[in-house]
């Protein structure tokens, strides 16, 4: 209740740190809203002057919830979901002084049910627009983590052209970065080491969260671990239900597996990706269903039971993890410019098989396409494959679509980030940041 918070010791930078400082200008609260261990809690430390852990006082918050805003502003509040009704009292408490500006920070790492929606007047919540600013996190990207050099810029790409910067290019490197994933309190492990903290996340959320929520702990593990074997896919139910369960799963039906999904979602374990729908392009002839990510490559690993050494005997599988990667990255470098959209990062494909692994459009309408690639040995078909789309809904005399602001090939192992040509680059994931 109000305990007097100091900085955290040893804090990592995270790229949400000037959207925080910059939302805590505007809001009079903010939300961080994540997975489980990515780093909520210490962000929302470093720039809190005192804290609140709902967990840890759960009794007290529920008997009376005002007292988990009690304390010096900006005022922390951990986990504040599990006591739902916290957020309508900030809401009023921010309404209450309509010129205050920070007054909270808010951490989540799963979104209550009917936050938006609820059906009972007496427990629906408001969804605090204008009031309450939500700033998504994940896992630390290679930026983060300090294994990008950092030389292409999402941001500045934008505004000119790629410079030309030799990259570290370690095959088994990768591999053990990907093992080892985005996880703040595993940045310093052997990548087998980190693999055990993938391996009690998922347990936790299988045979602790999942039957609290009324879930079978089995069938969660099985839909997760289908989710790890179709990674960027947009499988329906159906697909789901027979790669994770076969006849086993005969019984349930495509709404059960939904409310499973749904759950995924809600604790933010699932990354999903919706389809891109750019002017000129009827949507009949698009593919906008989600395509599905897991929050961290390390987790799609652990789910596979995979190793280091049985990826790099595995470079297919390894090629769906890095692009894995690859958006849990991109997703967080978009999302820290200025002009970022709510859903930052989308897919492109359309009836024709033409595809784009990755759309990135800003507010203002200017958009970048991206190929994900393992290595330099596909880098030219993905190139051609690029300069297809840029055709296909740019050149069209009628077409309302403006040409992209770059189009780029995403590469793992890659030594140089060069200009193809003009407009097109190749960038390895180890030298892009926000």
């Amino acid at each position: 209740m109000g305990q007097s918070s100091v900085k955290p010791q040893g804090y990592l930078p995270r790229l949400v740190d000037e959207q925080i400082e910059r939302y805590l200008r505007i809001f009079g609260a903010v939300e961080i809203e994540g997975t489980k261990w990515c780093g909520k809690t210490w962000t929302a430390r470093q720039h809190g002057a005192s804290i609140s852990y709902v967990d840890e006082e759960l009794a007290l918050a529920q008997d009376d919830p005002s007292l988990m805003l009690l304390g010096e502003k900006p005022h922390v509040i951990d986990e504040w979901q599990r006591v739902p009704s916290i957020w309508n009292l900030v809401r009023h408490r921010v309404d209450e002084a309509r010129s205050a500006r920070g007054g909270w920070i808010l951490t989540s790492s799963s979104t209550p049910p009917g936050r938006d929606d609820a059906t009972n007047e007496a427990e629906k919540r408001h969804s605090g627009a204008g009031r309450i600013g939500r700033i998504k996190m994940s896992p630390m990207t290679l930026s983060e983590s300090g294994e990008s050099s950092k030389a292409a810029s999402l941001a500045q790409l934008f505004e000119m052209p790629l410079s030309t910067e030799i990259v570290d290019s370690d095959t088994e490197q990768l591999v053990e970065i990907a093992c080892r994933g985005g996880w703040p309190e595993a940045v310093d492990l052997a990548p087998m080491d980190a693999q055990v903290v993938a391996r009690e996340y998922l347990s936790a959320i299988c045979h602790e969260s999942a039957p609290s929520h009324g879930l079978d702990p089995y069938v969660t593990e099985r839909v997760i671990a289908s989710l790890a074997r179709n990674l960027g896919q947009a499988a329906t139910y159906g697909t789901i239900k027979e790669d994770a369960l076969g006849a086993t799963g005969s019984n349930l039906t495509d709404r059960q597996i939904g409310d499973y999904l749904s759950f995924l979602n809600r604790i933010y374990l699932t990354m999903e990706v919706p389809g891109w729908e750019p002017p000129s392009r009827s949507k009949k002839r698009l593919q906008v269903k989600p395509k599905r990510y897991l929050a961290d490559p390390s987790l799609a690993i652990a789910a596979l039971g995979m190793s280091p050494q049985a990826l790099m005997e595995d470079w297919q599988t390894f090629g769906l993890v890095f692009e894995n990667l690859c958006m849990r990255d991109l997703t967080v470098y978009a999302r820290a410019h200025e002009l970022a959209r709510p859903v930052p990062v989308r897919y492109y494909r359309d009836d024709s098989g033409l595809e784009a692994d990755a759309i990135v459009e800003l507010a203002d309408g200017r958009w970048a396409a991206f190929e994900i690639k393992t290595s330099e040995s596909k880098v030219d078909a993905a190139v051609e494959n690029l300069k297809r789309l840029r055709k296909k809904l740019c050149e069209n005399p009628r077409s309302q679509t403006k040409l992209p602001s770059f189009m780029a090939v995403i590469v793992g192992i890659g030594k140089y980030a060069r200009v193809v040509e003009e407009g097109i680059y190749v960038i390895p994931i180890r030298s892009l940041t926000a």
